[in-house]
């Protein structure tokens, strides 16, 4: 017959022996979420167009990160202020987008940073108006309801094209709504016109029969941005420096095979072909970094901006520009 003491012993001993093996099975678990978190995710944003969409189409990054243990993750946005919104909660790391987001972005306190851009692609978007409005030109758009992307590409050359028609923007309706949206109200008439860029853009004219008033030659350059966070930006150059080197692979390739560059559009975006191949054929290739010339055509454009009070304050281009970049 055990003693009290003896019983102590033997339920300390059982006691230890399931805590151990509480132990083990609990590490156990979680070995592998550990080891999960321990991969490196490189996640990036996309829009329905250019060279990040051919990038995630070809499968050319993923290859060449494999061995470095590095994954893609794509999430696909509807506009460039809703991808700087995403870089700038964390849900995104790297993303492109076009003039006026990283703008509205800055001004709203995102860190984020300015990567490479592409050449201008002015032809890219455009004001457009159903085919048989009786509008004919930018003047005829005072007291008309305008849709637009707030804060998109789009946003500067509606502003740019007002002023050279000599009309203020406070004499037009803005109508702010996403693509899809937009289209809709186009395709009713509940709006007049229409700001929007490729491959919306040319959908709306292969689709609809849309007409341009007006597209960005003479009036905006539309580079399209590269950007990311800046903490990541800081912490990541090696990582960094392969993507936009994948980039130039793609744009060069890009440039000199148009009908392979509309497959496989088409194929990602699940737009028909020959809206894509319209698309393709007035993007811009060509990555690099960003000049001087361009962060001052930026400064132009928040400027523009500020003085309309479309931004809350003031900001200066060069603040989101790494100093190692400048």
């Amino acid at each position: 017959m055990m003693t009290a003491l003896q019983k102590r012993t033997a339920r300390r001993r059982t006691l230890g022996l399931l805590v151990a093996a509480a132990f083990a099975a609990t590490a156990t678990g979680f070995a592998p979420l550990a080891q999960a978190q321990d991969k490196k995710v490189l996640r990036i944003g996309y829009q329905k167009y250019g060279t990040l969409t051919l990038l995630k189409g070809r499968g050319t990054l993923e290859k060449r990160l494999a061995p470095q243990g590095v994954t893609v993750q794509w999430t696909e946005f509807p506009a460039g202020p809703q991808l700087l919104e995403g870089l700038n909660v964390g849900s995104i790391d790297f993303g492109t987008v076009g003039e006026a987001p990283p703008i509205f972005a800055q001004a709203a306190g995102a860190a984020l940073v300015y990567v490479g851009n592409e050449p201008p692609a002015p032809h890219s978007e455009a004001i457009i108006v159903q085919k048989d409005s009786k509008l004919q030109s930018v003047a005829q758009l005072k007291g008309k309801r305008v849709a637009l992307n707030k804060g998109s590409n789009v946003h500067y050359l509606l502003l740019r094209a007002l002023e050279k028609a000599g009309v203020a923007y406070k004499d037009i309706q803005p109508v702010y709504l996403p693509p899809a949206d937009a289209r809709a109200a186009f395709e009713r008439g509940s709006v007049d016109a229409w700001v929007i860029w490729d491959p919306f853009f040319a959908a709306a004219q292969k689709q609809l029969g849309a007409r341009v008033l007006v597209d960005g030659k003479g009036l905006v350059a539309n580079h399209q941005f590269y950007l990311a966070s800046r903490d990541w930006a800081r912490g990541n150059a090696p990582l960094q420096k392969v993507l936009l080197e994948e980039i130039a692979k793609v744009d060069d390739w890009g440039r000199d095979n148009a009908k392979e560059v509309a497959a496989i559009l088409s194929a990602q975006t699940g737009l028909d072909p020959a809206v894509v191949e319209l698309a393709a054929s007035r993007y811009s290739y060509g990555v690099k970094p960003v000049s001087d010339d361009v962060l001052r055509e930026q400064q132009k454009i928040a400027d523009a901006f500020a003085g309309l009070k479309l931004i809350p304050k003031p900001i200066a281009i060069k603040d989101a520009v790494l100093a190692s970049a400048k």
